[in-house]
């Protein structure tokens, strides 16, 4: 498995398809395999790296404290490994703001934007903080997933099924790393860089997500942002309704001159 060590630790990644780069980062409490629909339908036209947080997925367990710019710069450091060019970031939650960071901070390596979830202040994780110190893992990470789709996904066959395959990775997980992701989330403020904001940006939110106020409120801070609301869908909409959420997606990238022929 592809690993890049340029920031210092272990980051495990994936890369699928050929064109110009799309970066994804995933949320909490999962992994990359969070984009399994995007990685697949995404690839007929760019490549696609999916990238595993520090603290998750196959890479490297860190419990030493940590901030969000160094996640951006493990993100950076996939890149150099691979030699992109300027990419295209999607990021869902913690990875939406790591892609908001990345588009702040390092500009010229990005072409847009696009945040699921959309936070941009800081974060209040001190019931997850408590809930992995002190909870049995499993059963907490389980619910912690169930509660970003909504309670019919989570029902399903297919949301159990989905479901199922990220649990059954809760062995690769450390629960002091996994801490460690949540009080960087927590501390990171990019609302004084919104109004200056360079780069095309949109913003999704299921209809159910939670994080859905913070969203239109982070889309009303950076001019000319696009902000849609997927119907019927939680926090984690890219797996609810794959192909609601890829059109949200393939329409801002059409409007940005950002979609390659093929």
């Amino acid at each position: 498995m592809p690993k890049s060590h340029a920031n210092s630790i272990a980051v495990h990644f994936e890369v699928t398809g050929a064109g110009p780069p799309l970066v994804l980062i995933h949320a909490i409490p999962f992994d990359n395999t969070l984009w399994l629909y995007q990685a697949a339908h995404f690839s007929t036209w760019f490549t696609v790296v999916s990238v595993d947080l520090r603290g998750w997925g196959r890479s490297e367990k860190v419990t030493t404290p940590f901030t969000l710019e160094d996640i951006c710069r493990d993100v950076l450091g996939v890149m150099d490994d691979l030699g992109l060019g300027p990419a295209v970031v999607m990021g869902c939650s913690i990875g939406s703001k790591t892609a908001l960071m990345l588009g702040a901070l390092f500009p010229d390596r990005f072409r847009a934007v696009i945040q699921v979830g959309g936070n941009s202040g800081p974060q209040d994780m001190s019931r997850r903080i408590t809930g992995y110190r002190e909870e049995q893992f499993s059963p907490y990470r389980r619910a912690h997933m169930d509660y970003g789709v909504t309670d019919g996904f989570a029902a399903s066959v297919l949301g159990k099924y989905l479901f199922a395959g990220f649990a059954e990775r809760d062995r690769r997980h450390h629960p002091a790393a996994i801490i460690r992701t949540f009080e960087a989330l927590a501390a990171a403020d990019l609302r004084p860089h919104l109004a200056a904001y360079p780069l095309p940006t949109l913003i999704i939110n299921g209809e159910f997500d939670g994080a859905r106020p913070r969203g239109a409120e982070t889309a009303s801070l950076i001019p000319q942002a696009r902000h849609e609301v997927l119907p019927g869908a939680g926090h984690a909409c890219m797996i609810e309704d794959p192909a609601g959420f890829d059109a949200l997606v393939l329409d801002f990238l059409r409007e940005e001159g950002l979609m390659p022929e093929i």
